[in-house]
């Protein structure tokens, strides 16, 4: 089989990273084409990687000598350019999430169900090496039953408030990375009730956001997680998990660049990561090597679209909750062979 003819549109931190991936990082993938609003910055990116490059993306996304499309356009456009390129046939890998709205959301998985092509969404925390080994140990039983859930996502420095006011509420941007994450690795969530709060600039009250926040969840097994997010932690990017079990305990560490600590004068110092590019380097990669495995192979992508609505549901709720300073309750719907939830607004869990 030949390479599959991949082309990404939008050329930011991200979109970036995903076409140097693209470039040579991935088996069995060409990088063919990039586009952006930005010409210079297409420009750029295609002469620097040898590709096609437009600022014409519903002109790339109808190319029909291009097989796949990594879209890492602004969230607002996901759903116009997944619908465009599922129309056109391509194969589609999507940053999350998918819409702003389950209305939506749902409009964009009947579409790419209706067109028949593979799409796979950008929650990359499954795809991460020690996630990976994390789901393994949990899947062959070595901690047991799951009894507590807790991690912590934190940026050193936050995004522009430009794009924090496009990017949906704190739980769709932030959030919904660690609540994919809990399901994935302890089971189906029932109840959230969450916090929020906005300490670090007057801006994201003003635009009725937070800039902090945490999520306490009950899964279906009755085990608890707590989830605590921030925008601006300010010692460095750390994405830190622990699953208590009945056998063991099982810890993801906080995101050191190295393991090396230094010590003098009484004290401790260790280095850390600084954004989630440099954290999950090698997961951004891994999910685009499966994505590309996926779409030869004839197999579901690890993430899918119910996965991503899923997850979007779930930060949904814990925004909910957030505004309404209640619990909110949650079905898990399995009648159609897939995992949907029902948010019961402000309605606490049975016990």
């Amino acid at each position: 089989m030949r390479p599959l003819r991949v082309a990404v549109v939008g050329l930011g931190r991200i979109g970036a990273l995903h076409a140097e991936h693209a470039f040579g990082q991935v088996p069995f993938a060409e990088l063919v084409a990039v586009a952006d609003v930005d010409e210079a910055l297409a420009r750029s990116t295609g002469e620097r990687f040898g590709a096609v490059w437009t600022t014409d993306t519903a002109q790339l996304l109808a190319d029909p000598t291009i097989d796949a499309v990594v879209l890492a356009t602004p969230t607002a456009q996901h759903p116009d350019h997944v619908e465009a390129a599922a129309l056109a046939g391509k194969a589609i890998f999507c940053e999350k999430p998918l819409a702003l709205s389950d209305e939506r959301t749902r409009q964009v998985i009947a579409a790419v169900e209706t067109a028949g092509v593979p799409l796979q969404v950008g929650l990359h925390r499954r795809l991460d090496p020690d996630t990976a080994e994390a789901k393994r140990a949990v899947e062959a039983g070595e901690l047991g039953t799951p009894y507590s859930f807790r991690t912590s996502l934190r940026d050193m420095n936050p995004q522009p408030l430009e794009y924090i006011a496009n990017s949906g509420s704190f739980f769709i941007d932030v959030s919904i990375h660690d609540l994919d994450l809990a399901r994935w690795l302890v089971g189906e969530i029932v109840e959230v009730t969450a916090f929020g709060s906005s300490v670090s600039d007057p801006g994201y009250a003003e635009m009725d956001s937070v800039d902090h926040a945490v999520i306490v969840v009950r899964f279906e097994n009755d085990a608890l997680g707590v989830i605590d997010n921030s925008r601006v932690a300010g010692y460095g990017y750390e994405a830190s998990t622990e699953l208590v079990g009945s056998k063991s305990t099982l810890r993801i560490a906080n995101s050191q660049r190295t393991q090396v600590t230094v010590l003098s004068d009484a004290n401790a110092r260790n280095d850390h990561a600084v954004d989630f590019v440099e954290r999950f380097r090698d997961a951004y990669r891994l999910e685009l090597v499966a994505f590309v495995e996926a779409v030869r192979n004839g197999v579901p992508p690890p993430v899918t679209g119910w996965d991503a609505l899923a997850a979007f549901t779930l930060a949904t709720a814990s925004d909910r909750s957030w505004r309404t300073g209640r619990p909110v309750a949650l079905t898990v719907d399995r009648s159609n062979g897939r995992i949907e939830y029902r948010i019961d607004d402000g309605v606490p869990a049975a016990r």
